[in-house]
């Protein structure tokens, strides 16, 4: 699939260079007041190699390319990418009217110039404070269900336990973070005492185990 369409770009990119260097070809003639035919054929079949050569490098696999690291991007920060194009956009839009009173050339080019500053800027601190981004969501999330079986106006609260194997292990924090887990996860006062008394033992594995949870 993808053959076909690096193929189907290379005979798109081929026209498209034929009639470019066509063009060139026809206006280079006339300067040089010479026979058309011969420098719009000649330069015409250069174009032609010219765009089934390149045209893959500056239109299939960039975007290839683009498309694996898209792929291999972690979901916080391609969301903080859209998020800040977005705002980045809104500011732009923003700025457009007034820019817009400015004199020619400048009333142009600044909305277009804002655009791409204001983008970069908003994707540059977003991706910057993604960790803080993907808290904020994360606390938007409701920490109480209400329970199917709970009398009118009770909640019940959606709570994991966790004891000490599990804290030792030392995953259970990397989970949370990642907002894999929706319940409120509870620690016990005894689990906190036995971590301590892990942590206080005389052998040595044990106590670095402890002290790690």
């Amino acid at each position: 699939m993808s053959f076909s369409i690096e193929f189907f770009m290379r005979i798109i990119g081929a026209i498209v260079g034929a009639i470019l260097f066509g063009i060139f070809g026809d206006m280079l003639a006339d300067a040089l007041q010479a026979s058309q035919e011969a420098y719009v054929v000649i330069l015409g079949l250069i174009g032609v190699l010219v765009g089934l050569v390149l045209t893959p490098y500056v239109t299939t696999r960039p975007l290839a390319r683009i498309r694996q690291r898209l792929i291999r991007m972690p979901p916080e920060q391609l969301g903080a990418i859209i998020i800040g194009v977005f705002l980045g956009l809104i500011a732009a839009a923003l700025l457009s009217f007034p820019l817009s009173f400015l004199p020619s050339p400048f009333r142009q080019i600044a909305p277009i110039a804002a655009a791409a500053v204001f983008c970069y800027l908003s994707v540059v601190i977003l991706s910057l404070r993604q960790n803080d981004l993907r808290n904020f969501f994360s606390s938007l999330r409701p920490v109480f269900t209400a329970s199917p079986g709970a009398q009118d106006g009770e909640e019940e609260m959606d709570a994991i336990l966790l004891d000490t194997s599990v804290i030792i292990d030392g995953r259970i924090a990397d989970i949370s973070k990642t907002g894999f887990v929706r319940s409120t996860l509870l620690v016990p006062n005894f689990v906190l005492t036995e971590l301590q008394h892990i942590a206080d033992s005389a052998d040595t594995l044990r106590r670095n185990r402890g002290r790690r949870g």
